[in-house]
């Protein structure tokens, strides 16, 4: 015999089933965003993906365009906050704070190129969108700045700095550029020397490796 609590919890299961949730919804906007591009994130496909009813879309978000905007900001925290951050992580000198910004480019945990390409495709398409680009290239710029500044580099001489370090990797990005673990190793002291004016001692650079042991992907450059 089936009592009233084993039939609300069955109602229950069924409804959180059917609706699925606000981040599975999101999550799964996320990799289509990923894989095909804004324009094929769209409420009946995710639907399928999710296997729930397109309905239950509307549960989470008022429309396509709010599902939209919650991506950008997940981008915001991902990618913009992510550098940010790695900008005032604690270093003892300016070529540690560089390699704490250059774990950007080989953990997409802290910055997703794939994602920032995907992103500055979409501003292609979308003034909205190309705003929110033109902001967090300032924002990242103006953090790689301070770190320079914090370190004892003059404000003009800092900001060049700065660009270099970014400019560089947003072109690569751009280009779809990739290089092994092993040539990005090799090339590592030089890049450092270039933007710091100082080349990197080999327990600096043991660290750095260390932080990044086992991986064996390709990583965009530099």
């Amino acid at each position: 015999m089936t009592t009233t609590s084993q039939t609300t919890l069955s109602t229950d299961n069924h409804d959180t089933k059917w609706k699925g949730s606000r981040d599975a919804w999101l999550d799964a906007a996320f990799e289509l965003l990923l894989e095909s591009g804004v324009d094929s994130v769209r409420i009946l496909a995710l639907a399928k993906r999710l296997n729930v009813s397109r309905t239950s879309f509307y549960w989470f978000f008022r429309d396509r365009e709010a599902l939209l905007d919650a991506l950008v900001e997940r981008w915001r925290e991902k990618n913009t906050q992510g550098l940010v951050r790695q900008t005032e992580a604690y270093a003892e000198n300016i070529v540690e704070a560089v390699l704490n910004v250059f774990d950007c480019w080989l953990d997409p945990g802290l910055f997703d190129a794939q994602l920032e390409f995907v992103m500055r495709s979409w501003a292609l398409q979308s003034d909205e969108v190309a705003r929110e680009i033109d902001a967090a290239d300032e924002a990242r710029i103006e953090a790689l700045t301070r770190m320079f500044v914090r370190h004892g580099y003059e404000a003009l001489a800092a900001d060049v700095r700065g660009r270099s370090i970014y400019l560089t990797q947003i072109g690569y990005i751009s280009m779809k550029t990739q290089e092994s673990l092993e040539v990005r190793m090799r090339r590592l002291p030089a890049y450092v020397e270039i933007v710091t004016g100082q080349m990197p001692q080999p327990r600096e650079l043991q660290r750095f490796h260390a932080r990044h042991q086992g991986l064996d992907r390709k990583v965009s450059a530099p």
